[in-house]
């Protein structure tokens, strides 16, 4: 069962100036991964999702007005080093810089991607965003990717960070499991170039129809920039171009929309293949 808040032992701290709510505070602004490799989390729903996802939790803060509730991620926290923090209510709520903070933060160990592994698998599935700079339709892709088991999420110069709070949430704690990794440069795109990974750019007019895509095999799918689409130097290192066709009379989709249609048709075609190949074994 998991035990209350009031049973774990904290430390007490009163007042904004304290040096681990300025860097709680600090973190949460900079929204990027620190030398340490910490990142700042804020509400009991990410915290829960940390803690399922095997993340080291560092330390935990808790308003003094939340210490009778009951906390499973806080109480599955509450081993090892982690440390425990219970915090005055304006001292809390400044350091979280959010509207309505829920009344729960932490800072956990970020998980580590390797580029070079996804690039080793046999048919990765890749989303690379090209400077995306809405954290709903960041989330949001990085939530639909792993429903879809995208192998992960390329972020371009220019994209917003994966540890923006908004990011965080719209994401629902996918973040946490799907290898997401923040390209230094676009030319880091050649290293799919160089291991046979066609890359297609989603175009709003002018691609091969998503339907008769292939899109199962190894494959990077790019989501340009909610506004001006993507640039030419991401495009320049596109194989060709990807549509999804609109009756309508809209110009564009949504990115997250565009993202998950394709993800949606990826899944689908990959499924079928590997049911034909289950099918065709003696």
């Amino acid at each position: 069962m998991p035990q209350p808040l009031a049973a774990i032992p904290y430390e007490t701290i009163e007042g904004r100036q304290n040096a681990r709510l300025k860097d709680l505070r600090k973190r949460f602004l900079r929204a990027g991964w620190a030398n340490d490799g910490l990142i700042a989390i804020e509400g009991m729903h990410l915290l829960e999702e940390a803690a399922r996802s095997d993340l080291r939790i560092h330390s935990i803060f808790v308003r003094q007005d939340m210490r009778q509730s009951r906390a499973p991620a806080v109480a599955l926290a509450a081993v090892g080093d982690t440390l425990h923090f219970l915090v005055a209510p304006d001292a809390f709520d400044h350091a979280c810089v959010t509207e309505s903070p829920q009344g729960v933060a932490a800072l956990v160990e970020a998980p580590q991607w390797s580029l070079e592994s996804l690039l080793e698998e046999s048919h990765p599935l890749l989303i690379v965003l090209a400077g995306l700079q809405d954290p709903g339709n960041v989330g949001t892709i990085l939530r639909t990717a792993e429903a879809f088991r995208a192998s992960g999420v390329l972020l371009a110069p220019g994209t917003v960070s994966p540890w923006n709070q908004k990011v965080l949430r719209a994401s629902a704690g996918s973040c946490f499991r799907l290898p997401v990794i923040q390209l230094e440069d676009v030319t880091m795109l050649e290293r799919l170039q160089e291991k046979g990974i066609p890359i297609y750019a989603c175009a709003a007019q002018n691609g091969t129809s998503v339907g008769e895509a292939s899109l199962r095999g190894r494959v990077a799918l790019v989501i340009g920039n909610e506004g001006s689409g993507i640039s030419d130097e991401v495009r320049a290192y596109c194989t060709s171009s990807i549509q999804i066709p609109c009756p309508g009379p809209v110009e564009s989709l949504n990115a997250a929309v565009a993202a998950s249609i394709l993800l949606y048709e990826a899944s689908k075609q990959r499924a079928r293949t590997a049911t034909q190949f289950a099918g065709n074994q003696p």
